[in-house]
């Protein structure tokens, strides 16, 4: 099947790659069908979440894990139920990411993480109550703090 973007054109995608998101986005709750794309370049490590309906919403996420070695989702019982959650291997976590033109400005939201059900093809976006994380979380502390 294919879908129309804005980033990257018309995409070509398997239907069995479609991820339903049951309550939407926070903010965009009436879109519930999305892909993920990865970037057409390997070298970076982002990838777009692509609303299969409206070719307009599209959030660039980042795998939390490259960036905050010790980020931590701890899911409620309602959570696991509501994605379906049998194993840790079912899961994936990433990040929404705001790329300003400074782009050592670069943030992730880890207070609001996305939670995919990678065989069931479930996903949400989860509120974290941990006060360790915020919504503009700068990775480029993060990466320095590496160094």
């Amino acid at each position: 099947m294919n879908i129309q973007t804005s980033y990257f054109g018309e995409v070509e995608i398997d239907e069995k790659d479609i991820l339903n998101f049951p309550k939407g986005i926070l903010a965009f709750e009436e879109f519930n069908k999305f892909v993920i794309i990865n970037s057409t370049e390997e070298e970076l490590p982002f990838s777009w979440l692509q609303s299969i309906d409206e070719k307009d919403v599209a959030f660039i996420m980042i795998d939390p894990f490259l960036f905050k070695k010790d980020y931590e989702v701890d899911l409620s019982d309602k959570v696991i139920e509501e994605l379906d959650i049998e194993s840790e291997s079912d899961v994936a976590i990433y990040t929404f990411l705001v790329i300003p033109e400074q782009v050592d400005q670069m943030t992730a939201n880890l207070t609001g993480p996305i939670v995919i059900n990678i065989n069931k093809n479930l996903g949400k976006q989860v509120v974290l109550e941990d006060k360790r994380y915020h919504t503009r979380h700068k990775i480029i502390d993060e990466v320095n703090k590496g160094d």
